[in-house]
């Protein structure tokens, strides 16, 4: 009987041992745990999870960062707004497949992911992306996640994580910075999508908005220029009726790029130098005073070029204060110089090169041509403006604006074409500013054809005249002979 009980505990050694000695050190599986001190870290080595405190804090936290850059960047916290007081934290998955984090302390539930879903064999696994994701062991397909933290982005938007939101679950997959460096939980800066009207990145503080990237135009937002293909990576803008998304997808897995909104609301896209061992700034939002949201007012143009005056109201109208535009208070913007009629009279001026105005309360479609979106904008009394909504194969779609147009700025290059709805009056107002150029044009094309029949004519006349005198000349020869 002993030898069987002995046999017994020897069987249940070996198990435990060979199950321990066998774990993937990116997995946690049910009835492990990972405490502090403890990390796990994705297959390539990339990223590391575990607990770590925030500059000068004292408090705990459980996140993820990078391995190897030398300054353990976070890219991800979980107990943002529950810092644990010691040093007794531990994560660990229950068999409703919930990954939870409790203080050994007192057994208090820190945070925990909450699982809607219950699996056969729940693991967690920490995926070379940076991803956290819980998913049913015995499944075999690597894209089934029951949990994931690309859900629930902190400051940081890693490759292949979404920028935006779920329209079904409601998800809102946004950046908010730390309250500072000391500090994770979330601060006033946010960088996130808006789905209204046509969909745009705003930064803001708090409610005030900060920053507006425009609407997207197939290429790129209107408002971000510089957005174009590039040695790093790709990028993807994704807008139907279950989600939209703006994504970057790295070109090649050992560049490590990441973008970041800072607790100043810095937002910037960092890349690292493997080189020198250091995050360098690939590009930063709202690098000119033009990019800070609505400058000028509604139905103004800013232009960075004519700084420090930079503002300027757009064709057919003028200045609402213009005391105030005098001393560069613009915030009040323009006004009409003349009442829209609100019939087929009114008329459209074409702005070129710009970023197209806020379109968080426009309309789209993206199946219908230019003209057609005209004619549209044309037989509503309430539309303002409209654009081309894709700048692709020379333009398609249709955007159409109805209400003061605001955040107008012009673009030296990968700029939009806007049709701004003005009075035939101040139409006829441009045509009468066009007439002294078209008059000069037109006496100069008057004088060059003066000259040429002129040169034509006394060409032709001394040629003539000189037959003429042959002829004479020898009808005189002829009678002299005679």
């Amino acid at each position: 009987m002993a030898g069987f009980v002995m046999l017994i505990i020897s069987f249940f050694l070996f198990s435990y041992i060979t199950i321990t000695t066998t774990l993937s050190p990116d997995t946690i599986t049910l009835g492990q745990s990972i405490k502090d001190g403890e990390t796990v870290v994705s297959a390539g080595e990339v990223y590391e999870l575990g607990f770590f405190h925030p500059g000068k804090s004292s408090g705990r936290y459980l996140g993820i960062w990078y391995k190897n850059d030398g300054e353990k960047s976070v890219a991800w916290v979980a107990n943002r707004n529950t810092p644990i007081s010691d040093s007794s934290g531990f994560l660990s998955i229950n068999v409703q497949g919930s990954l939870v984090l409790r203080m050994n302390s007192t057994n208090e539930i820190v945070w925990s992911s909450n699982a809607s879903t219950t699996l056969q064999n729940p693991v967690a696994v920490l995926l070379e992306s940076g991803n956290l994701v819980v998913k049913d062991g015995n499944d075999n397909n690597p894209d089934n996640f029951s949990w994931q933290s690309f859900d629930y982005p902190c400051d940081t938007l890693l490759p292949d994580m979404k920028l935006g939101k779920n329209l079904v679950t409601g998800l809102d997959w946004s950046l908010s910075s730390w309250k500072s460096s000391d500090d994770p939980a979330p601060g006033d800066f946010t960088f996130k999508i808006d789905p209204r009207g046509s969909p745009q990145l705003f930064a803001r503080k708090g409610t005030e908005i900060l920053y507006r990237s425009g609407s997207w135009n197939g290429l790129r937002f209107t408002g971000t220029p510089q957005l174009v293909p590039n040695p790093i990576f790709t990028y993807d803008f994704v807008s139907n009726e279950k989600e939209v998304f703006y994504t970057f997808h790295i070109r090649n897995r050992t560049i490590l790029s990441r973008v970041l909104v800072r607790p100043s609301g810095e937002v910037q896209r960092l890349t690292w130098i493997d080189r020198i061992k250091s995050w360098s700034s690939y590009s930063t939002v709202a690098l000119d005073r033009c990019e800070n949201y609505d400058l000028c007012g509604s139905y103004a143009s800013c232009n960075i070029t004519k700084s420090p005056d930079v503002c300027e109201c757009l064709k057919g109208f003028t200045p609402k204060s213009p005391g105030k535009w005098k001393i560069l208070s613009w915030t009040e913007g323009c006004v009409r110089t003349a009442s829209l009629n609100c019939n087929h009279s009114d008329g459209f001026l074409k702005h070129e090169e710009v970023k197209l105005p806020d379109t968080s309360h426009s309309w789209v479609d993206n199946n219908i041509s230019l003209a057609e979106c005209k004619k549209l904008c044309l037989s509503n009394c309430s539309c303002t403006a409209y654009a081309n909504s894709d700048v692709r194969e020379g333009g398609t779609g249709c955007l159409l604006w109805f209400s003061d147009l605001h955040d107008i700025r012009n673009l030296e290059l990968n700029g939009q074409d806007l049709y701004v709805r003005v009075a035939a009056s101040e139409l006829e107002n441009i045509d009468l500013m066009r007439q002294p150029i078209e008059r000069r044009r037109q006496l100069s094309e008057k004088k060059r054809v003066i000259i040429i029949v002129t040169c034509v004519v006394s060409a032709t006349g001394v040629l003539v005249l000189g037959w003429i005198i042959f002829i004479c000349k020898r009808k005189l020869r002829i009678q002299g002979k005679l």
